[in-house]
């Protein structure tokens, strides 16, 4: 309880988030929505912010992935302990589920930072003893079950979480919903508030990350009446969540006075989306020492003292040495190529090029676009060698993205003559650091306009690594063609039908591999260092959390 009291002086940002990554110890994220939170947090306590994290604990996990020979998915649960890395606390709340009082405990973890910031995250658990046996599972499995499961989960983290709050005695002066998962957080705060939303409002603060309508998560009012029997609170609930179906994010935008997509283009697909609402843009940003290699720390440590707490250093990049820059590039490709090649035993090699391909596997984002013509991809490997390393887990619930996964692995088998190609099963952070620090380029495909944000590619950027992205998310705010990396397809403004774009898409990724990176790569290797160079000095500097979070504070905060 010391380190609690030490955390609690004046008022906090209480920042809601149903996924937080912080370790691959500590598997309570599922992807980028989770990873970015964690981000999020670190650059909160390296910069000071008065910031406390809610999330759910997931005892369970997300899930361990182990793939077969075909390719094949299949999920175990990954327990693990949160005594291991975080402290138990005294207080406990409880909410109503179905009329039954369902207890919450919560485990305290002390986000600290190399300048002594720390960030105390809360995180929310039903597995209480006097609970019955289905409430304590509650909070074992992240996005884990059906919609009566998620409904509880969001239940349990919006009108729990901030009841938790209470009980510790934090001082709340702004509630930052982390995507619509915690807009329950509206209710309770509209039940503290003499159900008035205008002050409640002043309260709020909503980043949406989803710019599909289908992304939003949505309750018939049946299953919202049989967990939440108060027909008070369901009348709320359809005042202000919709009057067919309860939608979380449509609930947390009129109960926000702030509201901001996680790009520009994000933020104008949003307003389209919800028209008659202001939808502000903070571009998102990653964690600049997180993401960065032992190898590249080693080099800014040297050349430009303090980035590591103020990343717009990088743009001084051209003051290091390109020998050097290059060495630490090599390094972090060695340390990636061992380490595939050490869980695979494929035999990639050091001087290949090698792409890599990381991140949800779910059909937007077009995991086998590159592998689309075989026998183009074995003319572009007879200009030039390449390699391709693959990772990433689909939902087990998702189908459509199981099958991209075995048709990854068909593409394996067909091309394994002539190209290495690998799936790293499993896929977590440590992986992650690896992959965007190692890989020559960074490969996103994503349909058009799906990707709100995605960070990767900033990731990869912190490490000198080359962008080849469609022209989506924030890679429209990044990209100068052949000066940052380059652009797959079509300007975000050119109206192509779905067809059209994935044609143009597929014939500009494979012409820009044969003429321009492979050529560039294997022959001007001075022009390639360049590259490198104006990733660090021209993406990395800006695309990082910590301008994020001043955003955040100048605008929302506020």
């Amino acid at each position: 309880m010391d380190d609690l009291q030490g955390v609690l002086k004046g008022q906090k940002i209480a920042y809601f988030s149903m996924e937080i990554g912080l370790s691959s110890e500590i598997p309570t994220y599922a992807g980028g929505l989770g990873i970015l939170a964690g981000d999020t947090i670190r650059s909160a306590a390296d910069l000071n912010i008065p910031l406390v994290a809610v999330t759910l604990v997931s005892n369970k996990g997300y899930f361990r992935q182990i793939l077969d020979s075909s390719g094949n998915q299949i999920e175990h649960t990954e327990e693990w302990n949160p005594a291991r890395f975080m402290t138990l606390l005294a207080e406990e709340v409880s909410v109503k589920i179905q009329n039954r009082d369902v207890k919450i405990r919560a485990w305290l973890h002390n986000c600290k930072s190399l300048t002594g910031g720390c960030v105390p995250i809360i995180f929310l658990d039903t597995d209480v003893e006097e609970n019955n046996w289905e409430d304590r599972r509650i909070t074992d499995f992240l996005y884990g079950g059906d919609q009566r499961y998620r409904l509880k989960q969001e239940i349990v983290l919006g009108i729990g979480g901030v009841r938790m709050l209470d009980a510790l005695g934090f001082k709340i002066r702004k509630y930052h919903m982390n995507e619509g998962h915690s807009s329950l957080l509206g209710l309770e705060l509209l039940r503290c508030n003499g159900i008035d939303p205008v002050k409640v409002k002043e309260l709020c603060i909503f980043t949406t990350h989803t710019p599909v309508e289908a992304g939003h998560d949505k309750f018939d009012y049946g299953l919202v009446e049989d967990l939440i029997q108060d027909k008070n609170c369901v009348d709320v609930l359809r005042r202000f969540g919709g009057v067919d179906r309860f939608n979380t994010s449509l609930f947390a935008l009129n109960l926000s006075n702030y509201v901001n997509g996680v790009t520009k283009r994000h933020s104008l697909i949003s307003s389209e989306l919800f028209p008659g609402y202001k939808i502000q843009a903070i571009t998102n940003g990653v964690h600049s020492y997180t993401w960065t290699s032992p190898y590249f720390r080693k080099l800014y440590d040297r050349y430009l003292p303090g980035w590591a707490n103020e990343p717009e250093l990088l743009v001084r990049i051209d003051g290091i040495p390109d020998t050097e820059i290059w060495e630490a590039h090599w390094n972090a490709k060695k340390a990636l190529i061992d380490e595939v090649n050490k869980r695979t035993g494929v035999g990639m090699d050091y001087e290949t090029l090698t792409i890599g391909f990381a991140r949800r596997m779910t059909a937007y984002k077009r995991a086998t676009m590159a592998l689309s013509d075989p026998e183009m991809l074995k003319k572009i490997n007879r200009r030039g060698k390449i390699q391709l390393i693959f990772a990433g887990k689909a939902h087990p619930n998702d189908g459509a993205g199981k099958q991209l996964i075995r048709d990854i692995f068909k593409n394996i088998e067909i091309l394994r003559e002539e190209i290495k190609i690998v799936f790293l099963e499993n896929y977590d952070m440590d992986i992650a650091g690896k992959m965007v620090s190692g890989v020559d380029i960074w490969l996103n495909t994503p349909t058009r306009p799906y990707e709100a944000s995605g960070t990767s590619g900033m990731k990869a950027a912190h490490n000198g690594v080359v962008n080849l992205s469609v022209l989506d998310g924030w890679w429209i705010e990044g990209w100068i063609e052949g000066v940052t990396g380059w652009a797959i397809g079509p300007q975000p403004e050119e109206k192509l039908s779905e067809e059209e774009a994935k044609a143009a898409e597929l014939s500009d990724l494979y012409n820009k591999l044969y003429y321009i990176i492979i050529p560039m790569y294997y022959d001007r290797k001075d022009e390639w260092v360049k590259l490198i160079n104006n990733s660090i000095g021209m993406i990395a500097y800006y695309f990082n959390s910590h301008r994020m979070m001043r955003r955040y504070v100048t605008h929302a905060y506020l």
